[in-house]
């Protein structure tokens, strides 16, 4: 009898690990030159602007709703890739499914276009005027990874020019597994305290609310890879004792923090091609409710 017991606590403590799993988000992250294809955790170069020639253009890391990479290039940008599905799609698809993969298999898409911005949750500097973009004078670090709850993907510029001095600054993406939102880290790693810009960018159109605490913006970007682009939301949480009230300027909704040596926001992105936020009125109030 007691061995009969015991096995079935062994089998129902399997179900529930299993059933657990179908229920937690995965992460994955995916980080390669194009030339070779092969998966990395580093690339150093004192080549400022690799863009063209690292795999979707920089580091990148996802989790079940969507995937970020941040630009090997002066913008600081964060770019989002729509998921539609709970699949880990990066290592598969490397950002750029073809048609049939998005119709039979329901593969994600990249339809984000962040232009000239700093799109959903990059990072740029603030002089006390203007956007101060990270211009690296001695190269960069991209690099990927996991952790004990998730993946990231990080992009360090070293030597940004900022009110007279050099500045070595880190953008680092964090994402786990419970959760849809990822959390953006920007730190100038000698600790000199600056004030850094984000936001979120939006296009002609969109549907766009902000208070304490929060940006939503949900609407369709300019077709650029796909031949028919749909409604995405982009969105962020920040701490409003730290940055100043959102302002939205003629592409973005921007934030400028106070004096730091690092901040650290919350991002999200959905689309309509999922099942839970895929609508303007869903996502609105996901990001008026938290």
């Amino acid at each position: 009898m007691k061995k009969y017991m015991f096995l079935c606590r062994i089998v129902l403590l399997s179900l529930f690990y299993i059933i657990g799993q179908d229920m937690t988000a995965q992460t994955a992250k995916s980080l390669f030159w194009k030339k070779d294809g092969v998966q990395v955790d580093e690339i150093v170069s004192e080549t400022a602007d690799r863009y063209r020639e690292v795999g979707h253009h920089g580091p990148a890391v996802e989790n079940s709703y969507m995937a970020l990479r941040i630009y090997f290039n002066n913008s600081g940008a964060i770019d989002v890739y729509s998921k539609s599905g709970r699949g880990m799609e990066l290592e598969k698809y490397r950002w750029y499914p073809d048609t049939r993969a998005q119709e039979d298999y329901g593969a994600g898409c990249d339809e984000y276009m962040v232009g000239k911005t700093v799109g959903l949750g990059g990072i740029a500097l603030w002089d006390g005027e203007k956007e101060v973009k990270l211009v690296a004078t001695k190269g960069r670090t991209a690099r990927v990874g996991d952790t004990r709850n998730g993946s990231f993907a990080e992009m360090i510029a070293y030597g940004v020019p900022y009110k007279g001095d050099t500045l070595d600054i880190s953008i680092r993406i964090d994402v786990k597994s419970r959760t849809r939102l990822a959390k953006v880290t920007a730190e100038v790693l000698d600790g000199t305290k600056v004030q850094f810009l984000t936001g979120v960018n939006y296009h002609k159109g969109a549907e766009v609310s902000y208070g304490e605490g929060y940006i939503s913006v949900w609407g369709i970007h300019p077709a650029d890879v796909s031949k028919d682009p749909q409604p995405i939301g982009g969105g962020m949480f920040f701490n409003k004792s730290s940055f100043s009230a959102p302002e939205k300027t003629k592409d973005m909704v921007r934030i400028i923090s106070k004096p730091a040596s690092r901040i650290t926001t919350e991002v999200v992105s959905a689309s309509t091609k999922e099942a839970e936020l895929n609508t303007a009125k869903r996502f609105a109030t996901f990001m008026q409710g938290n």
